[in-house]
């Protein structure tokens, strides 16, 4: 196993991949610590202290949200940004038809997602300077103003950095971005951990068993990020003159796990929109809503799961388009055994596709109430340890080490992935 990971430092295009990826990782631990100009530390952090309403944020940019700093934003309009295009595919025809393109297409429809998240990132940078308008020193309009444009500048960068990533280094560098900010947080966590053990707040065995909780978790969910259910697909024999072309097998890999975690951000989005607006203003019924779709309460949580599944349904039927996947089989002679071509093959497709999506959104909604169960197991409060960051995290070091493993293989060394 370390001779097999000792290859890839013998790659000297890999070592450079692997040098320039860590540079950029520590350019982006260096921004989150310079803040932006006119605000006040100290009442952002009390803003802080009072809830974890914007945890989930702070946890994607590495802790950089409640410092307030010039990445504070972190990438997360641009996720927006991607999500939402691809979702208008379905009705834009222009995008459909650049997803059909190739890499000219990808491009095209690249160049619009920049667009868009610049539009998003100084939206959501004017409403984060006026929301948190305590903590600004002087909050006049140009002050608002000069911190909303610091922000989207922030965000701006990162997406640079994160396209140099993918570009130079390895793996994906959007995902990569938030997958070093949410292992930045890792040290924290320990240490709050170890702080509550000295003061006696819990004991070694509750620590114990927040530590194979925590094993078994990954365990768990790297078993159902990588699953598949294979339909065998056979290809009909044709012959031309003396030669027989096809007649070979093959399958379709259809993941247990399609939308990966984007119903989870959808679901957290629409519950924490009323509590978000409940924050700025002082109407009683807003106020009275808000309270019940706190973290952790019954109604919320029931909430959570119900939305969790629907938006998983949803988005898997948004990206994963059966038809195409049916008519692509019947024109290049493809068939699944016992099942007649076209819109049969449709049908049974969509019917393993819904069984698989009902598996995936449940286990979606598992990892999600995570947090709630270990803390009432382990009594540890203050650490997050959510799903959400665990399947982006276990998804991105996945995807990366496949990446790797395929590079290290294809220069005649042995991989390091069994």
């Amino acid at each position: 196993m370390l001779s097999a990971l000792s290859n890839i430092f013998k790659i000297p295009e890999l070592r450079q991949k692997i040098i320039f990826t860590l540079i950029m990782f520590a350019i982006f631990r260096l921004g989150t610590h310079i803040p932006v100009p006119g605000v006040d530390p100290t009442a952002i952090e009390k803003l802080f202290a009072n809830g974890n309403l914007f945890g989930l944020l702070d946890l994607f940019s590495g802790g950089a949200f409640s410092k307030f700093s010039i990445f504070a934003m972190s990438i997360t309009p641009y996720i927006n940004a991607a999500i939402i295009i691809q979702l208008l595919n379905v009705v834009i025809p222009t995008l459909e038809q650049w997803s059909k393109e190739g890499e000219e297409g990808h491009k095209k429809t690249t160049q619009v997602t920049r667009y868009l998240t610049v539009v998003l990132a100084f939206l959501q940078a004017l409403g984060m300077s006026i929301g948190l308008k305590a903590a600004i020193l002087n909050p006049n309009p140009v002050n608002i103003l000069i911190i909303a444009i610091t922000l989207t500048a922030g965000t701006v960068f990162l997406m640079w950095v994160g396209e140099q990533i993918t570009a130079q280094g390895v793996g994906n560098g959007i995902s990569l971005i938030i997958f070093a900010g949410i292992v930045a947080a890792l040290p924290k966590n320990l240490g709050t951990i170890y702080h509550y053990v000295q003061a006696g707040t819990i004991s070694y065995f509750s620590v114990f068993m927040f530590g194979v909780i925590a094993l078994a978790m990954v365990v768990f969910v790297v078993h159902i990020e990588t699953g598949f259910r294979r339909i065998p697909i056979s290809y009909a024999k044709r012959v031309v003159g003396q030669r027989a072309y096809g007649g070979h097998s093959s399958h379709i890999p259809l993941k247990v796990n399609q939308a990966g975690v984007i119903p989870i951000i959808f679901a957290s989005s629409v519950l924490m929109f009323p509590v978000t607006i409940a924050q700025f203003i002082d109407v009683p019924w807003v106020k009275t809503v808000a309270s019940y779709l706190e973290w952790g309460k019954p109604l919320q949580t029931t909430l959570y799961v119900g939305l969790i599944i629907f938006f998983t349904y949803f988005y898997t039927a948004v990206t994963i388009k059966i038809p195409d996947m049916a008519d692509n089989l019947k024109k290049y002679g493809g068939f699944i055994p016992g099942i007649r071509p076209g819109q049969p093959t449709a049908d049974y497709l969509d019917h393993v596709m819904t069984r698989i999506t009902l598996a995936g959104s449940v286990f979606l909604a598992f990892i999600a109430v995570l947090p709630n169960m270990i803390a009432a197991a382990t009594h540890i409060e203050g650490v997050y340890f959510g799903g959400t960051a665990l399947l982006i995290v276990v998804g991105v070091a996945l995807q990366t080490m496949k990446q790797i493993e395929s590079m290290v293989v294809m220069r005649h060394y042995e991989g390091f992935m069994k």
